[in-house]
């Protein structure tokens, strides 16, 4: 990418911070490091996922950072299983619930249906479930100008044209927009696991990208932060290193064999002074899946940029 500082073109001074085109080299980046989202597997993983509301200190701060008003109308991006949807229909918002997967949409329903048990609240009737993806023509799916006052995408944009996520969102919002993105490229990637291990990644600060296309769009964003554990546990040495070992293969280039063998073997060493009996094994996790038998003796800390803007 264009080194962001001054310089000179015809005797002017052009400001390459302004004039850089951030959404094109997200999408070069997105080209190296990304497949295509799969609706199948994330149905799959959607299994995987418990319907049981749990205390969450993401959830929490992302509601309040959101400050969504009482009676407001919301579209939960991406909604996953509902971590958002249904707080926000238990405080008495109507809330539209789109996502790509399927299996994700039936895990908010199984959700709404244990809140309302807990909770003695009827709120299936302010929750509506969309199956739609960000690539999709919003307005095919009924999502017009200004159709709801607030839109959100918790941990969930995942698109190779960033700029044209966020103005969809834009687009519905008739009040605010919030969004939360890694200050990393994925967290599924660790920086400092990656530096640990000799190898430097190549990709970009998802949030920054952000920040960069609706400042030179006119918007004034602003910005605050979200740090959330996250609780790796695995089976045995192999398993971790399997796991883990996807960081190196999405970041060093697939013809550097020797690169990629010296990564991993600098991996399973590092696993090895890393991994420790997990006192919790068989508990489950913030999602509902058992805890496996080994865990990281310091748990990864992701921290999430947590993007706001009011429309226009």
């Amino acid at each position: 990418m264009t080194n962001p500082h001054n310089s000179q073109s015809n005797g002017e001074t052009i400001s390459l911070l302004q004039e850089s085109d951030w959404n094109e080299e997200w999408k070069r980046l997105q080209r190296i490091r990304r497949r295509a989202d799969d609706a199948q597997y994330w149905n799959k993983r959607s299994k995987n996922f418990s319907s049981k509301d749990s205390p969450s200190p993401y959830v929490s701060a992302f509601l309040e950072m959101a400050a969504v008003q009482p009676g407001e109308r919301v579209l939960d991006m991406g909604c996953g299983t509902g971590s958002i949807a249904v707080p926000l229909a238990l405080a008495g918002n109507h809330v539209i619930a789109a996502d790509f997967s399927q299996g994700m949409l039936d895990e908010t329903a199984a959700r709404v249906e244990v809140a309302e048990r807990e909770h003695n609240a009827h709120i299936a009737d302010r929750i509506e479930t969309k199956l739609m993806s960000w690539d999709d023509n919003w307005n095919e799916h009924d999502m017009s100008a200004h159709c709801v006052d607030v839109a959100i995408a918790s941990r969930s944009i995942a698109t190779h044209d960033l700029r044209e996520a966020l103005m969809k969102l834009n687009h519905v919002a008739s009040r605010r927009c919030c969004v939360t993105l890694t200050t990393g490229c994925s967290p599924r990637m660790d920086r400092n696991v990656l530096s640990a291990i000799g190898v430097r990644n190549r990709h970009g600060n998802d949030a920054q990208y952000a920040w960069n296309i609706l400042l030179n769009d006119g918007f004034e964003p602003t910005c605050n932060y979200i740090r959330s554990t996250r609780l790796d546990t695995f089976d045995d040495l192999e398993d971790a290193a399997v796991d883990f070992g996807r960081m190196i293969t999405d970041t060093l280039d697939e013809t550097d064999t020797e690169g990629i063998a010296q990564a991993k073997r600098n991996l399973e060493s590092w696993l090895r002074d890393n991994l420790i009996p997990n006192e919790h094994v068989g508990e489950p996790d913030s999602k509902g899946i058992p805890q496996k038998a080994l865990r990281l003796r310091n748990p990864r800390i992701i921290t999430w940029a947590f993007i706001s803007w009011e429309t226009k």
